[in-house]
C-alpha cells in the first residue's frame, strides 16, 4: 500500500503543468493554443523563447528527479539497490505519465522527455549527463529541440546496453522503451523534420547570423 501511495504521489508531481502555468501567469495565454499545442519545453522554446523554454525544461526534469527520490522514504528500498532501482523506474514512469496526462491541466500535457531525463539523472547521473551532452551537441548544431530529444533518447539504450552494460534486465528494457516512447510521441516532429518544416528554437541566433554573413561574404 505504501508503494501505491508513492506511485500516486509521483503521478501528481509529474502532473504539475509547468508550461501551462508559466504561459498563463507570465503571458496570459495557454501554451497549448499555440505552436504544436504541447505543454512541454520544446513548444515553450518555440512560442515563448529560450528563457522560458529553459525554465520549463529544468522544472520538468526536476519533476522526474523528485518523483524517483520518493523511493528513499521507504527503508527497504534504501538498503536494497536492485529493488530500489526497479521501484524508482516505476515512480519515474508514473511522473512521466502525469506529465503527458496531467490531472491539473485537463489531461493535456507534454511529451515527457524532460521528465524522463530527470528520472535517468536520479537513477544514473553519468548516463544522464551523457544523454544531456548528446542533446546539447545536437541542439547547438541544429537548433532543433525535437531532433535533440530524439537522438538523446536513442543514446540512452546505447549507454545502458553497450557502453555501461548495466546488469539489470528491468533497466535495460526500460532504456529501450524510453527510446521507442520518445520516437512514438515525436512522430509529427519527425514528419516535419523530413519535410524541412520543423521550427528551430530561438537560440544561437547570433551564431547563425555570423555564419550567414560569412557565407554572403564568400559569394
Amino acid at each position: 500500500m505504501n508503494e501505491l501511495l508513492l506511485v500516486i504521489l509521483a503521478y501528481f508531481i509529474g502532473s504539475i503543468p509547468t508550461a501551462v502555468w508559466i504561459s498563463k501567469s507570465q503571458f496570459n495565454i495557454d501554451i497549448r493554443d499555440y505552436g504544436s499545442g504541447n505543454a512541454g519545453a520544446t513548444n515553450t522554446f518555440r512560442v515563448l523563447g529560450a528563457r522560458w523554454g529553459t525554465t520549463v525544461m529544468i522544472i520538468d526534469m526536476l519533476k522526474g528527479l523528485a518523483a524517483v527520490k520518493l523511493a528513499l522514504l521507504m527503508p527497504y528500498y534504501v538498503q536494497n539497490d536492485f529493488a530500489r532501482t526497479n521501484f524508482q523506474i516505476g515512480l519515474g514512469l508514473a511522473a512521466v505519465l502525469g506529465h503527458i496526462f496531467p490531472i491539473w491541466a485537463e489531461f493535456r500535457g507534454g511529451k515527457g522527455v524532460a521528465t524522463l531525463f530527470g528520472l535517468v539523472l536520479a537513477i544514473s547521473p553519468i548516463t544522464a549527463l551523457g544523454c544531456i551532452g548528446v542533446f546539447l551537441l545536437v541542439l547547438f548544431f541544429t537548433r532543433f529541440v525535437s531532433l535533440s530529444s530524439i537522438l538523446a533518447s536513442l543514446a540512452f539504450p546505447v549507454f545502458i546496453l553497450v557502453i555501461f552494460n548495466v546488469d539489470n534486465d528491468a533497466y535495460r528494457i526500460f532504456a529501450i522503451a524510453v527510446a521507442l516512447l520518445v520516437i512514438l510521441t515525436h512522430q509529427k516532429n519527425i514528419t516535419r523534420l523530413l519535410r524541412g518544416s520543423e521550427s528551430k528554437a530561438p537560440i544561437f541566433k547570433g551564431r547563425d547570423r555570423r555564419r550567414e554573413r560569412r557565407l554572403n561574404d564568400d559569394f
